[in-house]
């Protein structure tokens, strides 16, 4: 799709984007690095995939730094953000896109762990690094920020509910990042087609995906609401710091 900012708009500034190596991490990434910004590509065992992408990034002559990191394991990302602080210095926009917890095979409370824990843990060891007028970004879904309020599928359920921990969690760090001129924006998005979630909600729903179209009209694509998750770094802080993406009528606010 047409670059969704405009060429030279991140000239000068530096960018991580955690869970970027593939989906809308990858392509959140890619938009900021055409917009002229260095960016930092985190991955969590995808290395080939981020490796090949920060090559194509590089052709747009920005610097693009690749650090694997477990988000969930606090020396992981201390050992991240001292490599970005060596490469870079600081950074003027981190992007907390990384979520998880219908994997199979983890630990019973790795959905907390990822969703809110780790959330929280790379955002307090970025803030030292955070640029003043530095954005900070959140990226959700409605079925998990709208989880108190309207029921999701049942397979959805542990993980809505942990997103919606991170976000609150994230939310009440706003004051703090206020007082040093950081501002902070959480997009929440329909149901996305083409991501690992939809995919896997299909698979333990089929027709799951296909329902939710039918409801809401239109279901955004991972390039799409990969654009407007960029733009969320650039654009004035919407109302209670939040931007929704899709259709909403569906879902009762609190």
């Amino acid at each position: 799709m047409t670059q969704p900012l405009a060429q030279g708009a991140l000239t000068g500034r530096t960018a991580l984007v955690t869970g970027s190596s593939r989906g809308i991490g990858a392509d959140t990434v890619r938009y900021l690095a055409e917009a002229g910004a260095n960016v930092v590509i985190n991955f969590r065992n995808k290395a080939p995939r981020a490796e090949k992408l920060a090559r194509e990034l590089r052709e747009l002559g920005v610097e693009v730094l690749v650090v694997g990191a477990d988000l969930t394991d606090r020396a992981s990302v201390d050992a991240m953000f001292a490599e970005v602080q060596s490469t870079f210095g600081s950074l003027d926009i981190l992007v907390l896109n990384a979520s998880g917890g219908m994997e199979s095979g983890m630990a019973e409370d790795y959905a907390l762990a990822l969703n809110r824990d780790a959330q929280v843990r790379v955002l307090e060891a970025a803030t030292p690094l955070l640029s003043k007028h530095a954005r900070v970004v959140f990226v959700t879904s409605h079925q998990a920020h709208f989880i108190r309020t309207t029921p999701t599928m049942p397979e959805y359920v542990p993980v809505a509910l942990s997103k919606r921990a991170g976000e609150d969690a994230l939310r009440e760090m706003i004051p703090a990042l206020d007082d040093r001129g950081i501002s902070f924006v959480v997009v929440s998005g329909d149901m996305i087609e083409g991501t690992i979630t939809a995919t896997l909600l299909e698979r333990a729903n089929p027709g799951a995906i296909a329902s939710r179209r039918d409801s809401a009209g239109k279901l955004y694509n991972v390039s799409e609401f990969a654009a407007e998750v960029a733009k969320a770094a650039v654009e004035e802080v919407p109302e209670n710091n939040t931007k929704l993406v899709g259709d909403t009528s569906s879902f009762v606010g609190e």
